[in-house]
């Protein structure tokens, strides 16, 4: 990638906070890629595009544990949950054997497998050894007559948010506006239809399944997601929507800029965690789309799952009542996940915010007010510093911090891409309430909390061994 490229996606006009030192669009500096490259970001924002076979041009360790990594579901296809590398060896390097290697790669994972398309991404060391990643696709797709889509994703380029803005880019780049949408079914109600897009959006452990029905009550038909359950030819048609939504991806602004600038379709950026976040998702598209009947049958479709939800989370509110909660977690989930916190009555003592950009700290403070703790240190001994210091509850983080907290025998949740429950909507409201109680309410910790069995203490004060 150019420098004048690079130059080009730090620069996000969308950004309102893009000169910011310590923004998520901020310019990386040495060792800011620890805990995430712009590779790791490109991967995990087109990985669940489901029909697709996703090859990682660079040697064997750039491809990691590559299955099913995000933990998105799909509805369909599975092939994106296989890891596909060119495995380069410091031989292919010295000989300069990249570019062919990575052409019998594509060969292969076309006779073998017949997917939709080829997503490439390049790595440090192909970016180093100044391999053309581009032209090798462009040459396969032509040989092939499939489309095989180059990701310029080296590691060294930046952040995982900035890896996730390249990805943006290559789609916009390639694949995007290359294919018209089939006519839209007419609605079982007879109601007029609108069509749009979600960006950012990654169905993690199928939690989006949870808030689709509504927007087919409502006659939303969504013309894709970027990129959670995604096919290749659904991409190829976003530039026919008449709205979309940025959905808790501060870092993939630079899409729904370029087809507001491109094709004149409005963005807002909104969340589905919570009640409140989801209602006010499904009023920002009634109002986005200028379609009184839309509002209408909005609000009546509010009023109803608001009130089943209320009364579904009551019993679940008064357990979780004046309970105080640390979070840490990173970007957009550092905000979002307070707002259904505090919806539940429960107490958020502090927050991460690694990876979050500006403007997220913002939200937090506008949540928790300007006195709100934000830790960036994720180290055990920080996390259950703060954890003892602030009198918390549980913990609420990604996998990474499980064996953390099971150390130190106190309650946890996973709220990362690897966990098993699905948080978004109404119903996902009901089913994080109902972890959270289920995690903080467990006898577990009272019984490892004991003394262990094998020991007892005398009247001396002496712990003896039985």
């Amino acid at each position: 990638m150019k420098t004048s490229d690079i130059q080009a996606l730090l620069n996000e006009p969308a950004c309102s906070h893009n000169q910011k030192e310590k923004s998520g669009c901020a310019r990386p500096k040495p060792g800011a890629t620890a805990g995430g490259c712009a590779f790791d970001g490109a991967q995990i924002a087109l990985l669940p595009v489901a029909d697709v076979a996703h090859i990682v041009h660079g040697p064997i360790a750039c491809a990691g544990s590559s299955w099913d990594n995000r933990g998105t579901r799909s509805s369909g296809p599975v092939l994106f949950r296989t890891g596909m590398t060119t495995d380069l060896s410091d031989t292919d390097v010295i000989m300069g054997r990249g570019e062919k290697r990575l052409f019998l790669a594509i060969k292969q994972a076309i006779e073998d497998h017949r997917p939709a398309a080829v997503f490439v991404y390049s790595t440090c060391v192909t970016a180093l050894i100044g391999d053309d990643v581009e032209a090798v696709c462009k040459a396969a797709g032509e040989r092939w007559g499939v489309p095989v889509v180059p990701v310029d994703s080296a590691g060294f380029y930046g952040t995982k948010n900035f890896g996730n803005r390249i990805a943006g880019e290559a789609m916009f780049k390639h694949v995007i506006g290359t294919r018209e949408p089939s006519p839209a079914r007419p609605h079982p109600a007879g109601i007029r239809t609108h069509d749009i897009n979600l960006i950012g959006e990654y169905n993690i452990a199928g939690e989006f399944w949870h808030v689709a029905p509504l927007f087919d009550e409502l006659g939303l038909r969504i013309l894709a997601t970027l990129s959670g359950n995604s096919r290749f030819a659904e991409l190829q048609t976003m530039h026919r929507a008449e709205a979309n939504m940025v959905v808790c991806a501060k870092a993939l602004l630079n899409v729904a800029r370029k087809m507001q600038e491109n094709w004149q379709i409005p963005y807002f950026e909104g969340s589905f965690y919570g009640v409140q976040d989801m209602s006010n998702a499904l009023r920002d598209f009634a109002r986005m789309l200028d379609d009184a009947d839309l509002v209408q049958r909005t609000e009546a479709v509010i009023a109803r799952e608001e009130a089943s939800a209320h009364a579904a989370l009551a019993p679940w509110r008064e357990r979780l009542k004046g309970k105080r909660v640390l979070l840490y977690t990173g970007g957009v989930k550092s905000w979002s996940i307070v707002s259904a916190l505090q919806d539940l009555g429960m107490t958020v003592v502090a927050t991460g915010t690694k990876k979050s950009t500006e403007e997220d700290k913002a939200r937090i403070r506008e949540l928790m007010g300007e006195d709100a703790k934000m830790i960036d240190d994720g180290s055990p001994k920080a996390l259950l510093s703060t954890y003892k210091e602030y009198r918390a509850d549980i913990l609420i983080a990604g996998g990474r911090n499980l064996y953390t907290a099971l150390k130190a025998r106190i309650p946890f949740l996973d709220i990362n891409q690897e966990r098993e429950f699905g948080y978004a909507g109404y119903a996902g409201m009901v089913e994080l309430a109902r972890q959270l109680a289920l995690s903080i309410e467990s006898p577990v910790w009272s019984a490892v909390r004991q003394p262990a069995s094998w020991a007892r203490q005398n009247t001396a004060g002496t712990v003896l061994a039985d």
